[in-house]
């Protein structure tokens, strides 16, 4: 599985995110051609820069009737641009040319320059839905209708050119699926047409949801509503850094240099190398000589009941030629404490133990076939690659077709079999 990770330690915005594309491999004329096929009067510009010591791609977005003005929009400045603040009040980027005036356009005017670009669909549907959710985002926090809001902060030009290159670019990559760290959204105030408000600001708060943040680095935005949007429309997912084999790694930088916090995006891109889930699983073990084993099946059905799972006994020899029966739990760690009881309360031991170990499993997934009695789901184990491992029909319900047709269960589990290689063939 090809994996893009997003290290937002010092927030992201949507020309730091075009950078970072662009920085890890996807070539200028991929985002060069996207931009031009929208048709708004801009074209791109890349210069490499220095944030913190580090190299880094710096993108600007120039408005082509007004290029000597134009500006690259910087990390910063998107809060400008989106809530009408002025940009020189945030830009410490003194080689950026200066920002022109933004359009006003409605959602529905912004849709449609989308929908008529000669664009992959793939590419149509998120960048769409990005300004859907700004577009949503904006109209909560106003309380009115969405086509009422005033778009000059999503409808200018540069914003637009952000959005769809950035889905452009992260097409381009070939990416399975998109994972962040937790998000650096800054600290202070930033100055907006409705006042002065706290970092993130209202759009960028809306679009988080329930994505994890932190504020660190001098007082400033971090995560603009455009970065917020972007990571939105790529679906992306927040954790640590899986298990992967780096094959690619860039830096799009913002448009300030801030002292002792690079104002940097990092995107790394890797091909996972560990083809299992792995995680911590609880051992439960007792040996039991004195116990009648219709009482140890009663106990192993409780213990299962209770959301062991799976218990198994063992014959063994123990010393002085006694015969007993190793009874073994397997759990989730939070639920040792309560079938560690369960062992104590209804079976004749009087000592266990218990440890951890790394369980590692195959992704599974259920699908449904019909057979000639009736719905049997599939367990199907699949590589992350998507490639299938195995698919068995599921024990409990041949089980119920077989005691309610009163035919072999071997009989339903092999129609069963069939029903899934034909659905598979077709």
């Amino acid at each position: 599985m090809r994996t893009g990770y997003l290290e937002c330690f010092s927030g992201i915005s949507g020309d730091m995110m075009l950078g970072a594309l662009i920085d890890v491999g996807v070539p200028f004329d991929c985002l060069e051609q996207t931009t031009a096929k929208l048709n708004v009067g801009a074209r791109l510009q890349m210069r490499k820069v220095s944030r913190g010591g580090l190299a880094a791609t710096k993108v600007d977005v120039i408005t082509l009737d007004q290029a000597t003005t134009a500006t690259h929009h910087a990390h910063e400045e998107h809060t400008a641009h989106l809530h009408g603040t002025h940009p020189h009040e945030h830009d410490a980027d003194t080689h950026a040319p200066t920002r022109c005036h933004a359009q006003h356009r409605s959602l529905s005017a912004i849709l449609a320059i989308i929908h008529a670009a000669p664009l992959s669909e793939n590419v149509k549907h998120r960048s769409m839905r990005a300004f859907q959710l700004l577009g949503e985002a904006e109209a909560a926090i106003h309380s009115m209708p969405i086509e009422q809001v005033h778009f000059h902060e999503v409808g200018a030009v540069d914003t637009i050119v952000d959005i769809v290159c950035a889905a452009a670019g992260a097409e381009a990559l070939g990416v399975d699926r998109w994972l962040s760290s937790p998000l650096n959204v800054g600290s202070g105030t930033v100055v907006c047409q409705h006042g002065t408000l706290p970092v993130p600001a209202p759009a960028t708060l809306a679009l988080l949801g329930n994505a994890p943040v932190y504020a660190d680095g001098p007082p400033m935005e971090r995560v603009t509503p455009t970065g917020a949007a972007v990571l939105q429309m790529l679906d992306v997912q927040y954790a640590k850094l899986p298990p992967i084999r780096i094959v690619a790694s860039g830096y799009g930088a913002g448009g300030r240099d801030t002292p002792g916090q690079p104002n940097l995006l990092r995107l790394l891109i890797g091909e996972e190398t560990d083809v299992t889930t792995t995680e911590s699983i609880a051992v439960i073990e007792t040996v039991i000589d004195d116990c009648n084993p219709q009482l140890l099946s009663y106990v192993s059905e409780l213990l299962l009941a209770a959301g062991a799972w799976d218990v198994y006994r063992i014959a063994v020899q123990m010393k002085k030629g006694r015969t007993g029966t190793q009874l073994t739990v397997l759990c989730s760690p939070d639920l040792m404490p309560a079938l560690r009881d369960l062992l104590f309360r209804e079976s004749t031991t009087i000592g266990l133990r218990w440890r951890l170990e790394n369980k590692v499993a195959l992704q599974r997934e259920f699908v449904a076939v019909e057979t000639s009695w009736g719905q049997v789901r599939i367990k199907i184990a699949r590589w992350p690659d998507g490639k299938q491992a195995n698919a068995t029909p599921e024990y409990e319900d041949c089980r119920k077709i077989a005691a309610e047709h009163s035919i072999p269960l071997k009989h339903v589990i092999e129609a069963a079999v069939r029903a899934y290689a034909v659905k598979e063939r077709n």
